[in-house]
């Protein structure tokens, strides 16, 4: 299927330097957003207290939470568990904070809006725990990188390799950023969405590194740009049309998953668009400004013959 009727040849390595600038401006904020405003950990994270209310018919959410907000506690989080009829309230910690008062006081505040609801149970997450989530999930995209590296290095070449694993790092650091200047909550949800957007990137640099290298063996009298500007333009329409399903399906999620899944969709939702952006302008435009050529994807064997042939 192909979304063009034609091949197109938009110069898109024409104007790469416009968008390093554009590039190194997102990240530059986002890492100055990490450090002066930081992330609205989630409970995941930083532990806190989890009860289980039942409503004896369809539980109105929003009614709920807006009831749990007016208690004036950090970033209260209630969400759907199981059915319509459960719900889950997740409180952050608060110093010399009684757990069973808070679950009482919370209790009473949502016999407001439904007289005959139950507490069901009420657990208590660690500091300890949120922490080791934290350097589990820190862990986690630590050796997604390296494995991203290992795998670009021997399936194409250690420019591409190199380029590949910038790319896949501008992406998460934009979204870090967003959620930073937003404040939404970051929650095990929302990194197990970061996971999902470097491989999605990655995928992307692949298909278009794949048509890199052929181009190179079948366009021997073309730049070095040329062939790249080329390889993008080809496969643009399977680019626009996976891209386009993917976050047509995202933006649906986005819109009618509610509070619980906001997080989630948003990380994805601008992962898609920066990860389509970053396999072009950033994979491909630094892997041509470190002079690739048809050398360096030569095998082996036939840059020996061609040291060999050399007078």
């Amino acid at each position: 299927m192909e979304f063009f009727h034609r091949v197109t040849s938009y110069p898109f390595m024409h104007t790469r330097r416009r968008w390093y600038a554009v590039s190194i401006a997102a990240c530059v904020g986002s890492v100055i957003l990490l450090f002066w405003h930081g992330l609205n950990f989630g409970i995941d994270f930083t532990g806190g207290v989890v009860m289980e209310f039942g409503f004896p018919q369809k539980a109105n959410i929003e009614e709920t939470r807006g009831v749990v907000e007016g208690l004036d506690y950090s970033h209260p989080q209630v969400q759907t568990f199981g059915d319509d009829r459960t719900l889950l309230v997740r409180l952050l910690p608060q110093e010399n904070q009684d757990v069973n008062e808070v679950s009482k006081r919370v209790e009473e505040a949502l016999r407001k809006v439904d007289p005959n609801v139950e507490l069901r149970r009420t657990e208590v997450v660690g500091p300890q725990v949120g922490e080791e989530l934290t350097n589990q999930g820190g862990l986690a995209v630590l050796f997604t990188f390296v494995l991203i590296g290992i795998y670009t290095w021997f399936r194409f070449q250690w420019k591409m390799g190199v380029s590949a694993v910038i790319a896949t790092l501008h992406d998460p650091l934009l979204i870090l950023g967003f959620f930073a200047v937003t404040g939404i909550t970051f929650d095990l949800a929302v990194l197990a969405a970061i996971l999902a957007v470097i491989g999605y990137s990655l995928n992307d640099t692949v298909v278009v590194f794949d048509r890199v290298r052929e181009n190179f063996h079948s366009m021997r009298k073309a730049t070095a740009e040329e062939i790249m500007d080329a390889s993008i333009n080809q496969t643009l329409s399977r680019t626009v049309i996976t891209s386009g399903a993917t976050l047509l399906v995202v933006v649906v999620l986005l819109i009618e998953g509610g509070e619980t899944l906001r997080g989630f969709s948003w990380a994805l939702t601008i992962g898609i668009l920066v990860g389509t952006y970053s396999s072009i302008y950033v994979a491909g435009a630094l892997a041509l400004d470190m002079n690739l050529s048809a050398r360096d994807l030569m095998p082996p064997q036939e840059k020996d013959k061609e040291v060999d042939a050399m007078p």
